[in-house]
């Protein structure tokens, strides 16, 4: 993404256009009023975080998106979707880098990449130090969701969360999302969906437990 875009979206627009890479994105400025952040991690054409956006009004929504042409349809499905707002740019990068610490309520993350060849593992985008950052960018309390068809990675996703101390697993079946596009492909030809929710905690004040 080029460096010298503006660090503002501008009114009727749901692009977020950044005039540097360093820079922490500041959520009042860019979607004009406070309130809880959510974020897709990405978002892909954008069905899926328009969906949730309007069924939560009162909500702030943010979907990062690396690929062009996915990127340019969820600009048009956000258009006239007052809380969303969108950024071309590599999710990582964004969650370690541009978004200020303890600022955002729910991260989705929901089919990434399996990179399913054990050569290619080395890319996936769940790793100790994207939920390091992840769990930094949370408030407390904060949840991180993830979804995916493939059951590898799924159980790596699991051992990396369970050795996370700032992560609890917690089960919140009850939460119906929209559906994605891919997770509506894999329903239709029978593929299990494996999901993960962790929720932000507290670290043990060990001091406090030996004295």
């Amino acid at each position: 993404m080029d460096s010298a875009h503006r660090s503002e979206s501008f009114r009727g627009s749901p692009l977020i256009e950044l005039e540097s890479l360093r820079n922490r994105l500041d959520a009042k400025k860019i979607f004009g009023r406070r309130a809880a952040l959510h974020v897709d991690l990405g978002c892909g054409d954008g069905s899926f975080l328009c969906a949730l956006a309007q069924r939560m009004p009162e909500k702030n929504f943010l979907g990062i998106e690396r690929l062009l042409g996915r990127f340019r349809s969820a600009a048009v499905k956000a258009a006239n979707i007052r809380n969303v707002r969108v950024l071309r740019m590599e999710s990582s990068y964004v969650v370690r880098y541009l978004l200020p610490p303890r600022s955002v309520e729910t991260f989705y993350l929901l089919f990434p990449d399996p990179w399913p060849k054990r050569r290619h593992w080395r890319r996936r985008i769940v790793t100790p130090d994207l939920l390091k950052a992840i769990s930094q960018a949370l408030v407390q309390g904060g949840t991180l969701l993830i979804a995916t068809d493939h059951l590898d990675y799924f159980q790596q996703i699991q051992r990396l969360s369970r050795a996370h101390p700032q992560f609890e697993i917690v089960d919140l079946d009850d939460v119906v999302l929209p559906l994605t596009k891919f997770e509506g492909r894999f329903r239709e030809h029978g593929a299990p969906i494996y999901r993960l929710t962790l929720r932000k905690i507290s670290r043990p004040d060990r001091t406090a437990a030996t004295a």
